[in-house]
Order: C-alpha cells, then sequence, then structure tokens
C-alpha cells in the first residue's frame, strides 16, 4: 500500500519545554501549546520535552499521535473532571478521522517531509488520573484502547500546521488496537505475544517486555503504573 490517504489535514501540532511537579511528580503535559511547525530530528522535536523520558520518548517514542475525537469520549463517559481538549494528553500530532484501528505497527507515515514508523500505542499511566481528576482514568484507557501511538523518525524534516498524512508503507498486520488488546489483555497468551514480539517496527521496550512475559510465563505487575505511588 503506497501513497494511500489517510487524512486529508492535520487538525493540531503541539510541543512545550516547560514541565511542572505536583505531589513530587513532574509532567509536561499541561504545558504543551499549539504552534505552526514542528522541527523533527532523529531523536527530539526542537523545543518539546519529555519528564520521563525511560517512559515517554528515546529514539522509539519521538512523537505522540493522539485523535482529537478520543476527548469527547471520555466526556461522554464522565472521565474529566472540567473541560479537557487537544493537546490536554501531551500530544504533538492531532487529528480527526483516523484511529487506532486505521494504523497498523510499523506503518510507514509520510507528515510533511518528515518520515516516521509507528512503534506502539501509549501505555497509559497514573499522571493521566491527575491530568484528567479521575482515578481511574489511565485504566479506562487501558481497556478502551484510546491510546493514540507513537512513532520513531525515519527522515527528519519539518511538519507545519495543515499538513496531509499518508500511509507510504504497510509492513505488518497488527493495528495498533489489536496491539493494544494483545499486550493488556489480563489472560496469558504465549501465541499473541510470539506474534506482536515479531512484528516490524515494534517498540524495543515492548519486545522486551513480551520476552520478559514468555520467559516467566506470567504477566507483570501493572498496579504501579496505573495507580502510581500510594
Amino acid at each position: 500500500m503506497s501513497g494511500q490517504l489517510l487524512i486529508k489535514r492535520l487538525s493540531g501540532i503541539y510541543l512545550g519545554e516547560q514541565l511542572s511537579e505536583t505531589a513530587g511528580i513532574v509532567s509536561g503535559m499541561s504545558h504543551k501549546k499549539p504552534s505552526v511547525s514542528l522541527r523533527v530530528e532523529s531523536e527530539r522535536v526542537i523545543g518539546d520535552a519529555q519528564a520521563d523520558p525511560k517512559h515517554h520518548g528515546g529514539l522509539d517514542r519521538v512523537l505522540h499521535h493522539f485523535p482529537r475525537e478520543h476527548y469527547g469520549q471520555y466526556r461522554r463517559w464522565d472521565m474529566m473532571a472540567g473541560f479537557k481538549d487537544a493537546p490536554a494528553m501531551g500530544e504533538n500530532i492531532s487529528t480527526v478521522g483516523l484511529d487506532e484501528t486505521q494504523i497498523n505497527i510499523g506503518d510507514i507515515i509520510s507528515i510533511g517531509d518528515v518520515e516516521l514508523q509507528v512503534t506502539q500505542p501509549r501505555s497509559p499511566c497514573f499522571k493521566l488520573n491527575s491530568q484528567f481528576g479521575h482515578k481511574e482514568f489511565a485504566l479506562a484507557m487501558q481497556t478502551s484502547g484510546l491510546c493514540g501511538w507513537f512513532y520513531r523518525v525515519v527522515k527528519t524534516g519539518e511538519i507545519t500546521q495543515g499538513a496531509s498524512v499518508y500511509l507510504k508503507e504497510r509492513r505488518t498486520d497488527i493495528s495498533v488496537r489489536d496491539a493494544m488488546k494483545i499486550y493488556f489483555s489480563t489472560e496469558f497468551d504465549a501465541k499473541s505475544y510470539d506474534r506482536l514480539a515479531s512484528c516490524e517496527g515494534l517498540a524495543t521496550s515492548w519486545v522486551n517486555s513480551l520476552h520478559r512475559r514468555l520467559e516467566n510465563k506470567k504477566i507483570e505487575n501493572w498496579q504501579m503504573r496505573l495507580i502510581g505511588p500510594v
């Protein structure tokens, strides 16, 4: 599949360098602002900061893409304390009409003169609970799969507001939604883990985690990630 148009225009692009600390937790989600362009390098977006590079940055997670319509769904589920919209998730890229069922792990995506590869769904963490004022927001994202996805950079360049998003190449048959279902199922499934871990383009951290599950024959405990320090 080469050159297939996925969506006509970006609805927003965002960045921010400011970080803030609440109850000992550092986050930059509340400080993303609209931008007219993103200068994308191989390891980062110029002018964009990550509070926790171990879990939210690195080569496999340079940009976060979040479907804007998901905000409406979370509001309908009464998961937000007050009105929140893009870029409250801390996303860099926002679109309407493109979701996790349409994007596959390993997809090569072109936006402006930048080429990106889809690496993983967003793994929801407890910082979302504070951001949206609901103690089970992260769990709701994990369960629903309305999470967005991350990109690694294949070709550096600039993304401008209103640019078109194209699918240049599809390399796997596992959608972002499928990856969420496999990875976050409460049932141990060695066959599915092996299939996902072998998926071209999957983030190294996810590959390593799946291999550990297969070796240990059990799923890791998610309580700390979803609830945070107690």
